[in-house]
């Protein structure tokens, strides 16, 4: 039973391990497909820019591994800008083609307010969500310029609001992804990562 937390030199890796193992769950920082395949589920962080991380990912020649992942059933979590990814494309300096595994359009925030949205803000449960289990609505933490546009609001089962309603968490049958930052976000971002790691580890089906 363990996590596979994705390298492909943009992402907050060892905050995201450090969390999971002082959550109980074993994890490891790989760009090795193999060991990718052979986990339990799949965590893909992020930080930066949309495009670079695709051609990292590319490079390394990881995207058909997350693909396989993901589409046959294993658990895999999307964080900040490994969120992004997994949707069809993004408008983020210039446009850009993503891993598609759900549909959807990353989008600037426009508008006469403070871009990054940065801080710590409501997360809004749409629904019960076995994700959600044991868990309270509550302020989690983020850092981003640009947002989801899901094409399926179904795909979408929590949300913020920063002068508009703002895609926080997805989910389709086994990919989930959570816009802010779990591993910087206090309790209930604790709580939500040990929720899917237990996802993943037990093989909850969602």
């Amino acid at each position: 039973m363990m996590i596979a937390i994705i390298d492909y030199g943009m992402g907050n890796l060892h905050s995201v391990s450090k969390a999971l193992e002082r959550l109980g769950h074993t994890c490891i920082i790989t760009s090795d497909p193999d060991e990718i395949e052979c986990a339990s589920g799949v965590i893909l962080p992020g930080v930066g820019a949309f495009g670079d991380a695709m051609r990292e990912l590319e490079a390394r020649g990881l995207v058909a591994a997350i693909k396989k992942a993901a589409l046959g059933g294993k658990p895999l979590l999307g964080i900040c800008l490994g969120m992004q990814l997994l949707f069809t494309s993004s408008d983020e300096h210039g446009l850009h083609q993503g891993l598609n595994l759900l549909p959807g359009h990353v989008v600037k925030f426009t508008g006469d307010y403070r871009i990054p949205h940065m801080g710590w803000n409501w997360l809004s449960f749409k629904f019960p969500h076995p994700l959600f289990r044991g868990l309270e609505e509550g302020h989690v933490y983020f850092v981003h310029s640009f947002h989801v546009k899901a094409a399926n609001p179904e795909d979408v089962i929590a949300t913020t609001d920063y002068h508009q309603p703002v895609t926080a968490i997805i989910n389709r049958n086994q990919i989930y992804g959570m816009q802010f930052h779990p591993e910087k976000s206090g309790k209930l971002g604790l709580g939500l990562l040990d929720r899917f790691a237990r996802i993943a580890n037990q093989g909850v089906h969602v």
